[in-house]
Parts: C-alpha cells; sequence; structure tokens
C-alpha cells in the first residue's frame, strides 16, 4: 500500500484510481482531510480536459426547428426539457420539434470514451463520423452508446434529438472513460465556431431583452407569456418620504448621467427640460408616505462593523468599491446614497429592496435592524457631501409636475392610486416592421418628444432585429430561457465561482431539485446549508420561479422532481453503517445529521445530511457520491469508488457501488428522521 501511494503521486491518473483505497486505510483516518486536500490538485489534472480549438467559443452551437421557425444559439452543454404542449424555445411555436447540437469535444489523449443518454423520443450521437448511440429512449433510464475512439485535441460531435410522439421531451447526454467518471461532458471541454444563424439569432433574443427590460411595452403596449411583461417599475406612492428632491430632479431630468447603464429614459425635453424635471421632482417629493422613516440611532462603530459587512456580502459583485478609482458601466455607484435618501429611509431600503419595487434587481438579504444599521452608516460614510435642496412648495409648481407627470409617461410605468394617465403611443402590434424613427432613431429629430434612452448602435441594432421578427416570441416562455436572461441581469456568476461558498455556475444546473431551489433563491428557506459561512445567498422573490425552474430544465430535467424509486427499509439500515465511522466511510468525520455533529473537522464542515435528500437530485447525488473531484476539483470531499465503480469498503454489499451509493440515498431519504449514526 505504501509504494502504491508514492507511485501513484508519480502518476497523477492511477493517483485517481488509487486514491479510494488510500483514503480506506485503518490507520488514515485522522489524516483524512489533510491528505485529500493535498491531492486534490493533482487529481483534478488527472480528469481534466484540454480546451476546444482556438477559434471556438466555449459550449456547443444548438439550433431548434419546429414547423418553419428555428432558433440558434451557444449553449453551455447537452440537455432540455420541454413540458408537453411548450414551446422549446421562444423562437419557435409549441408542438414538434427537432433539436442538434454540435462543434467539438476536446479531450487531452487518445482514449475511448462512451456516450450515455436519458431521454424519451429518438437520440443520435455522432463523434468523428462514428455513430456513438442511435437509439429510443427510455425515460430516465440510461442508455450506454458503443465505446468510440477520441483523439487527442477537438473532435467533431453531433447530437440529434427527436422527440416522442406525445408527452413531455427531454434528454441529457452523459460520457464516461476509463479515467472519466460518468458525468455531462464539462462545458471546458467544449467549443464551436460562431455561425451566422447563431449571430442573427442572438441578435433577435437580444433585441427582445431589451424590449422588456427597458419596458418598452409599457407604452407600446404588448401582451405574451414572457414574464418580464408583467415586471413593475419603482411605484410613486410615498416616494417623498424616501427620495431627495435635488437628486429626484436630476434623475428626472437626465436619468444617464446620474446612474450609466440605466433603463430609465429621459421623457422631458428642450430649453424647459430642467424646470419641468425640478416640478416633476417637486411634486414627487410631495407625495408624503402615512408615516415617515423611523429615526435611526447610529452607534459610534457602526460604520467599521458595516464596512466589514459590505465585504462579507460581496456587495462588490454588482456595485464599485467606494475607493473605486475607474467607473465600470456594469457596476453601479454608491457615492450618491446621501444625495439620494432621505434620513432613514436606506436603512428601510436594505432592510427590503422590493418593498415599493417587486422587480427589482437589488437583493435582499435579509438584514436585521443592527446589519441595516451598520451598512447604510458605512456608505454614507464614504457617500459624496450632497448640497440639499428644499422642495419648491408653490402650488403653481407642485401642479404643473403633476400634470407633467400625467402627460409624459411616467404613469405607463409607475403606480400612482387615483392618477389620470394622459399618455398614450401606439402599441407594439401597431408598429412597423422598421424602427428607425422615435426612441431608436439613429439621430434625434429636432423638436421630437420621443422618450430619450442611452442606445448605442448595437443596442438600436438588436431592437430592430427583434422589430423585424414576427415578435411572437413574446407570447411564449420557457424557464431556461428566462435563466439565461436573468442570470446574467442579476449577476450570479459575479458571486458562484469566485467567491468562497458559492458554488460555479455550471456546477448548479442538474444538481437541485427546482422545488427547493424556488425557496431557496425566494429567501423562504429556513435553514442555510453552509451556516459557517460569513457569506450569504440574498433573495431575489420576484424572480425565483423561473430561476429554480430554468436550473432544471435547461438540464434536461423536470420543473417538478420526478417521483423516486420506491424506498427500501432495508438499504437504508446499511446506509447508517456507511456513512458512520464504525465500519463505513466516515461521513460523518466532517457532516451532521441533524442533531448529530461532525466529529472531526480539520477546515470547513460539510452540509448536514439530514437536509441533502430534500436539495439534491438523485442523479447529481450519485454522481457527486461516484466521484466528487470529477464534478468539483475543489471540493474536499474524497473519492471512494475505484475507476471500475467499485466501493471501497468491499466487506458491505460485496463493494458493489451503485448499490452501496443507493443504500446512502435510502438513508437520506428519512431526513429528520435520520436514526443516529454509530
Amino acid at each position: 500500500m505504501r509504494w502504491s501511494v508514492v507511485a501513484a503521486f508519480l502518476d497523477p491518473r492511477r493517483l485517481a484510481r488509487t486514491l479510494p483505497a488510500v483514503i480506506a486505510v485503518p490507520w488514515l483516518p485522522r489524516f483524512r482531510s489533510a491528505l485529500v486536500a493535498a491531492t486534490f490538485a493533482v487529481v483534478a489534472v488527472a480528469v481534466s480536459h484540454c480546451p476546444a480549438r482556438a477559434e471556438d467559443v466555449p459550449g456547443l452551437a444548438l439550433t431548434l426547428v419546429a414547423g418553419d421557425k428555428s432558433d440558434a444559439q451557444s449553449v453551455d452543454g447537452i440537455g432540455l426539457y420541454v413540458p408537453s404542449g411548450q414551446p422549446a424555445s421562444p423562437f419557435v411555436p409549441p408542438g414538434k420539434f427537432s433539436a442538434n447540437w454540435s462543434g467539438n469535444v476536446s479531450v487531452d489523449l487518445r482514449a475511448d470514451y462512451v456516450f450515455h443518454g436519458a431521454f424519451t423520443g429518438h437520440l443520435k450521437i455522432t463523434v468523428n463520423d462514428t455513430v456513438s448511440l442511435d437509439a429510443d429512449g427510455k425515460g430516465d433510464e440510461v442508455v450506454d452508446g458503443q465505446k468510440v475512439r477520441m483523439n487527442k485535441g477537438a473532435n467533431r460531435i453531433q447530437v440529434e434529438y427527436t422527440p416522442p410522439e406525445s408527452g413531455d421531451a427531454f434528454v441529457r447526454v452523459y460520457w464516461s472513460g476509463k479515467e472519466t467518471p460518468f458525468n455531462p461532458i464539462p462545458v471546458t471541454s467544449l467549443g464551436h465556431a460562431v455561425t451566422p444563424q447563431i449571430t442573427a439569432a442572438e441578435e433577435v433574443r437580444r433585441g427582445r431583452e431589451l424590449f422588456t427590460e427597458h419596458r418598452c411595452f409599457s407604452c407600446h403596449t404588448a401582451t405574451g407569456r414572457m414574464p418580464e411583461l408583467k415586471a413593475d417599475a419603482p411605484a410613486f406612492a410615498g416616494i417623498g418620504s424616501r427620495r431627495k428632491f435635488d437628486w429626484l430632479a436630476r434623475w428626472v431630468e437626465d436619468p444617464a448621467a446620474v446612474r450609466p447603464g440605466t433603463p430609465m429614459p429621459a421623457v422631458l425635453h428642450g430649453p424647459t427640460a430642467k424646470a419641468d424635471a425640478e416640478a416633476v421632482a417637486a411634486y414627487l417629493a410631495s407625495l408624503k408616505a402615512s408615516a415617515e422613516p423611523a429615526a435611526v440611532t447610529v452607534p459610534a462603530d457602526a460604520a467599521e462593523a458595516g464596512k466589514g459587512l459590505f465585504e462579507k456580502l460581496h456587495c462588490v459583485a454588482c456595485h464599485l468599491a467606494p475607493d473605486a478609482t475607474e467607473a465600470d458601466p456594469k457596476k453601479v455607484s454608491q457615492k450618491q446614497v446621501l444625495a439620494k435618501f432621505t434620513p432613514g429611509s436606506l436603512v428601510a431600503f436594505l432592510k427590503k429592496p422590493s418593498e415599493h419595487y417587486a422587480w427589482i434587481r437589488m437583493p435582499d438579504f435579509k438584514l436585521s435592524d443592527a446589519e441595516a444599521i451598520q451598512l447604510a452608516a458605512y456608505l454614507e460614510s464614504v457617500a459624496d457631501k450632497p448640497t440639499d435642496r428644499t422642495a419648491p412648495a408653490e402650488e403653481a409648481i407642485v401642479t404643473k409636475g403633476r400634470t407633467l407627470v400625467q402627460n409624459s409617461g411616467c404613469l405607463n410605468c409607475h403606480s400612482l392610486a387615483g392618477a389620470q394617465n394622459q399618455f398614450a403611443a401606439k402599441p407594439l402590434s401597431g408598429l412597423p416592421a422598421t424602427w428607425t424613427s422615435g426612441c431608436v432613431a439613429d439621430t434625434r429629430a429636432e423638436g421630437s418628444k420621443a422618450a430619450r434612452y442611452a442606445f448605442n448602435e448595437d443596442d438600436r441594432k438588436a431592437l430592430r432585429a427583434f422589430a423585424a421578427s414576427d415578435r411572437a416570441s413574446l407570447a411564449r416562455h420557457t424557464a431556461a430561457d428566462f435563466l439565461d436572461r436573468q442570470s446574467r441581469a442579476l449577476n450570479c456568476r459575479e458571486c458562484h465561482g469566485k467567491f468562497e461558498g458559492f458554488p460555479a455556475w455550471e456546477l448548479l444546473q442538474g444538481k437541485l431539485k427546482p422545488e427547493w431551489a424556488v425557496k431557496f433563491i425566494a429567501g423562504t428557506e429556513t435553514w442555510k446549508p453552509r451556516p459557517w459561512l460569513e457569506s450569504r445567498m440574498p433573495a431575489f422573490p420576484a424572480f425565483a420561479q423561473n430561476l429554480g425552474v430554468g436550473l432544471a430544465t435547461s438540464h434536461g430535467f423536470g420543473p417538478k422532481t420526478a417521483e423516486d424509486v420506491a424506498p427500501d427499509a432495508e438499504l437504508a439500515k446499511v446506509g447508517v453503517k456507511l456513512v458512520s465511522a464504525n465500519g463505513g466511510f466516515a461521513c460523518t468525520s466532517c457532516h451532521s445529521v441533524g442533531d448529530f455533529g461532525a466529529t472531526q473537522v480539520f477546515e470547513a464542515p460539510g452540509i448536514n445530511l439530514a437536509h441533502s435528500h430534500e436539495r439534491l437530485q438523485p442523479d447529481f447525488f450519485r454522481r457527486w457520491l461516484r466521484s466528487p473531484p470529477s464534478i468539483d476539483s475543489n471540493s474536499k470531499m474524497p473519492a471512494y469508488f475505484d475507476e471500475e465503480g467499485r466501493s471501497a469498503l468491499a466487506d458491505v454489499l460485496e463493494g458493489d457501488g451503485p448499490k452501496t451509493i443507493r443504500a446512502v440515498w435510502e438513508y437520506l431519504r428519512l431526513g429528520d428522521k435520520m436514526p443516529k449514526p454509530e
């Protein structure tokens, strides 16, 4: 055994095979964490794959065809789920469709691989002109393809999918090799050329996104299933108790000058724009809440504590750091908080950002009163000092502002009970297929009253591409499309994969059950998976449903978790032993089980196993337990199975790998009723 360990370190691939046996050595438990941590970097090399061709972009090209419509896009992997009667994409009609993934899959050494599929309908996988799999699907039961030889570097791959005649359509593709455990193909191994079809389709997709992001549908009324068509804007009720007059005046006059990148347009024009904006601001400032923001007592050390909180919450993912010397149009400056918020209102905003704006992208961190005060104190301490102006109280000015609010289109987006909206524009259906004037004009016509957006040339080009389409995509919706769009808008990748405790974004898809993911994203889950982390997952209530479901469907899983196999009480009893230190894998060294605490945590503890079944897709759990390093090379979770999938505990279930994993899963299914491990 000692020589096998030494030899393994000299050969990374042998290490990947030897590690399970090494971990099972009786005299190693106390040193397991250190050993695993030291070897994972080498294991990562053993299971990694070289990137695709330099001229390729990551992922594969996906083409969807339904009737006489098609859609093309770049995707991270091979997986989709289309419920019966729903469209495969917003850009193709519901009904019968076909899907084709193409590009290159790259490996670091010449070797044999097997491709596998779980699917309904028919699936054909071709690699380097050799058919690996060509079969009818068996639902969640995995169909194995024929072994194919793959060359070092890029290999052509094409995946053709035809859904069943009836029922839900889904497909998930995996691969495996001698030293590559059964898993989806990682995006780092996939690449494809950007075709004109993808470029054209992405331009229409971007135009559709801009149309909803800038609330164009609020003036040019449009109906459909796209969730953003129901998105609100900040409510005007009580806004005078939340925002300062001077900031409101500057914001209304020229929003883009106050906050670069904002979707809010300037609606006042001409030589009277500044005076008109001040009148609107005076009217808005007069709209007071029934109760002013509560007075806040700020402790002397609040700002310093708030600075630490700012760092722990990773606010820099979306906001410029207070000491930033360069502007970033993708990040929002916080230098204006003193100019923007009335006394006490910043604390109230931080506690519940969506109070007056449900679709706000500002996350809700569920701050306590003390935390909100601390964070507000810090932000105010580093903000620019404003020159406050008192709002004009003259009735004529306030009345003028009210009239402008009613006549300028403000109420098309913003709500205000009792106000009369007197602004109207042509509905979307009445607009021509070519958009060259008004809000999207290249050059603003003299005297134009159209809203002025901060569109650049590419934005206008994308909007025109959307206008020239049939626009039927507004009437269609898929959670996967919503996930792609809003995960970018919410900057999900600015935390995931970049900060400790935030799994890489590509690891989330296909990992979480949609029911749990929706609760977690909405902020309604009552427990924190990693309570030892100072950072925390914020809540996005308005986005949660489609984000949580999209994480599943984009990877080939249903919007509702499929029924699991029937419980097996006898295997669950074996699972107790497998999790225990007495003759098992000693999972309890790092993981708690309900109230039974982890026994030998040297670094970060593992997630409480009592919650694993409600969180994890069974498919992900099986793959994860089989080989954690092949899914996440940074994981401290050891691998307990050899390259053939056999368990290191040969005396339990005869070392049968799948049965061993099933036994652990049966134990986890008991949830809060799990008996304590030995």
